[in-house]
């Protein structure tokens, strides 16, 4: 790896032309309807996991420009609930750039519509690959281009789970042997 004024470029996607990380960035939001609730007036934690795979790979598709699919959910994290009649809100952007792969954070919050205060309520990690649009196998993603500590922090970050997921990904194999 060799970074560059800011830039991060990696062995074969070194040729394609990087992209910065707000190329990537990624929203939605909703309004919490009855039937996405439980018993106690909550939305349901599978349909923020849904919420998630999307507005995370809306993120990785821009910055791939390719198909993507979703290889790995490393972290999904509910601190607070989102309440029925609340909005949901999903922000996305991509973290890393591997080879085929890449690593998108989301955050969620809820938004009371009457007051309009936000709470965070749900952090959220999410690898994608790229696919080539006609032979739908992996390509090569183009390179992040990281600038403020706050990208470049989340930069380390996602190099530090890749590590551990592909860590237990080994040991998983060697124990199924």
């Amino acid at each position: 790896m060799k970074k560059n004024l800011g830039t991060v470029v990696a062995g074969a996607n070194a040729a394609l032309t990087g992209k910065p990380v707000s190329a990537s960035r990624s929203e939605m939001a909703e309004v919490v309807l009855p039937a996405e609730t439980n018993l106690l007036g909550k939305l349901l934690g599978g349909h923020v996991m849904h919420l998630v795979d999307v507005v995370a790979a809306m993120a990785a598709s821009r910055h791939s420009n390719s198909y993507v699919v979703t290889a790995s959910v490393d972290y999904i994290d509910f601190r607070n609930p989102v309440n029925l009649g609340e909005i949901v809100i999903l922000m996305s952007q991509v973290n890393r750039v591997f080879n085929t792969s890449m690593e998108v954070g989301v955050k969620v919050y809820s938004e009371n519509a009457l007051t309009g205060e936000r709470k965070h309520t749900t952090t959220a990690y999410v690898t994608f690959v790229a696919l080539d649009e006609f032979l739908k196998t992996p390509k090569t993603v183009p390179p992040l281009l990281v600038k403020t500590a706050e990208e470049k922090r989340r930069w380390r970050e996602a190099g530090a789970r890749r590590k551990y997921r592909l860590a237990m990904r080994f040991k998983k194999r060697k124990q199924e042997e």
